[in-house]
């Protein structure tokens, strides 16, 4: 339940108290700054409440936009301002503050003040105290305090010019998008998205539809036939047309939950590496073995991925952005076409899976996986040299925040953070990255280029612990530090495809897959927990699943100590006890009161 208290006189003919209570709000009026203060301080502190003025003109959609939004404690919008529990001290705070000070302009982009309003004046109280205040954009939405009659009028009109329903849908669609979903996809999926909030579906439904459409998709690619690959290709589609009305449903209806924050951050890979099991598994019906190839465009991806959440992470809050190669893609930007360009040249989720789902009804999975291993490489390169510009070409002075997220990302485990207590000083910046690509490439071409079972890949093994734990002895701040955790990943997963290949037994490389998907599963819970400022996986977690250096270790130790049979076998039970451990643990911090009530915005790349 929320409150909404309503300051100063109610004006005659106004609709704001029906409409707070459409949104779900409590109504209590409070006549002037003293009451108001009353009225806060009786409100369950378990409650969101919100401070509205009486005068306030404007859509209920931007009162929605303003005052529902649960992934914001704070968030204002002209005549209102709103907090969630957890920043209640705040607002009763700039409350007191406002109640006793003159009117004023808010900074950080808010709106002038056009008249005296409480709601405003304690908006601009927590700018002072520091709080982040959400202001979202309101577009030809209308809110304001009209300051007379006619002004109100003036409002009004002003509000029943605007179609408010073609805002919402708009609003439903995300600004930054790739081209096969912006111009093949949202056009219509925004209406699905309409009639989903009309029938009271929530975005998790629509979710687990996408997904159950996946997982359909992926077992008409299994039967290895032409008919049933044409349907795996239409479904994957309709899957992805499901994924797209999520995202859109919730900003729609602004239902965003901490369980839709992990469903929608993780059913992504689970449908995609699902698929890639069932054009596998097709393939193997045929009598062809292409598990190698899939598991390879999974690396390829997941790699790709961290690559996208290092970068983005290291530069969160870095200040003094003077990088060349940033101007200069910013006036690609101001070319139309250049935009759509480069944005189909990472590949993106709608560009890949448009491709996988044609290709899968046209041809055969080994060209599938063929066409998606080099459009990823294609991708991966032009995406890491771009971002390796940027670094490189700007001055800009890392944060403490960055180099944690960093350092969480790398996801080291006891060895590695034992044997950096030794090398407490670490190694200068510039060779930082280039210490953990020595390492990765020592073990990975230790295990690929000999013969399953000797020794030298457990001595690659070692090297690489060793100069995984130099690479992190220091925080994380240098320029190109952000290539650490995807060196990393790459380092693991190859390491599992190398020994698995290897191996030469039927299984290994399945089972291998099933290892990576487990693990690629806690990097990806991972980064969804920073992302939500949440932090990262306890560190029970990292150490119970021996960090990435431990569980390279181990995988080589294993190859050199067992028959290629019994490696096969402790590669399921590995992959098996990672999945449950992580899985347990994710399911308990997403479904808890404590997890970020955010809801994935797709691929940043």
């Amino acid at each position: 339940m929320s409150t909404a208290i309503v300051t100063g006189q109610p004006v005659p003919g106004s609709s704001l108290e029906n409409d707070l209570r459409s949104l779900g709000f409590d109504v209590r009026v409070a006549a002037d700054a003293a009451e108001t203060e009353s009225l806060l301080a009786a409100v369950p502190a378990d409650r969101r409440v919100a401070l509205v003025d009486a005068r306030f003109t404007g859509h209920p959609h931007a009162l929605r936009l303003g005052l529902t939004d649960p992934r914001f404690p704070l968030a204002a919008v002209p005549g209102a301002v709103t907090a969630q529990p957890a920043a209640r001290q705040a607002l009763t705070r700039a409350v007191a503050r406002a109640a006793s000070a003159p009117a004023r302009s808010p900074e950080g982009g808010a709106p002038a003040l056009a008249v005296d309003s409480l709601a405003d004046r304690v908006a601009g109280a927590l700018d002072d105290d520091g709080g982040a205040v959400h202001r979202p954009e309101l577009g030809s939405l209308v809110a304001t305090v009209p300051a007379d009659p006619r002004a109100r009028d003036e409002a009004r009109r002003a509000v029943a010019a605007v179609d408010e329903e073609a805002v919402r849908l708009r609003s439903a669609v995300k600004s930054r998008d790739g081209f096969f979903t912006t111009f093949f996809i949202s056009p219509y999926s925004r209406y699905i998205a309409r009639w989903c909030a009309r029938r009271g579906l929530t975005p998790n439904q629509v979710t687990t539809a996408s997904l159950i459409t996946a997982l359909i998709a992926a077992g008409c690619a299994a039967t290895g036939t032409r008919g049933g690959f044409v349907a795996a290709g239409v479904l994957l589609i309709a899957s992805f047309v499901l994924d797209c009305t999520d995202g859109q449903l919730a900003r729609y209806a602004l239902k965003y939950s901490t369980l839709g924050a992990w469903l929608d951050a993780t059913f992504d890979r689970a449908k995609e590496y699902a698929y890639y099991v069932g054009l596998a598994l097709g393939a193997a019906r045929g009598g062809d073995d292409v598990w190698a190839l899939a598991l390879g465009a999974m690396v390829l991806q997941t790699c790709r991925h961290v690559v996208d959440f290092s970068f983005n992470e290291a530069n969160h809050d870095a200040t003094a952005n003077t990088s060349p190669t940033a101007a200069l893609s910013d006036k690609l930007d101001s070319v139309g076409w250049t935009v759509w360009v480069r944005r189909m040249i990472v590949l993106p989720i709608g560009e890949r899976w448009a491709m996988i789902a044609v290709l899968t009804a046209a041809t055969t999975p080994r060209i599938t996986f063929y066409a998606l291993l080099v459009g990823c490489a294609l991708a991966a390169a032009y995406t890491t040299a771009g971002r390796v510009l940027r670094s490189v070409t700007r001055r800009a002075r890392r944060t403490d925040r960055a180099a944690r997220a960093l350092a969480d990302l790398a996801d080291s485990g006891p060895l590695a953070n034992a044997v950096r207590r030794v090398f407490r000083r670490g190694l200068p910046g510039f060779a930082v990255p280039a210490v953990a690509l020595l390492g990765g490439a020592a073990v990975v071409a230790c295990s690929a280029l000999t013969d399953f079972g000797g020794a030298l890949p457990v001595a690659g093994a070692l090297v690489y612990v060793l100069t995984s734990a130099l690479a992190v002895a220091r925080p994380l701040k240098g320029a190109l530090d952000w290539l650490v955790p995807p060196v990393f990943r790459a380092a693991e997963y190859g390491t599992v495809l190398a020994l698995a290949g290897k191996a030469g037994v039927n299984g290994a490389l399945p089972a291998a897959f099933g290892l990576v998907a487990a693990v690629a599963y806690h990097h990806y819970d991972t980064v969804y927990r920073i992302r939500g400022n949440a932090g990262a996986p306890p560190a029970w977690l990292v150490r119970a699943i021996g960090g990435q250096e431990g569980r390279t270790l181990l995988l080589t130790v294993l190859a050199a100590v067992l028959t290629a049979t019994q490696f096969k076998a402790a590669l399921t039970v590995l992959a098996v006890a990672i999945a449950l451990v992580v899985l347990v643990e994710s399911v308990r911090f997403w479904v808890s009161a404590g997890a970020p009530a955010v809801h994935d915005e797709g691929e940043t790349a």
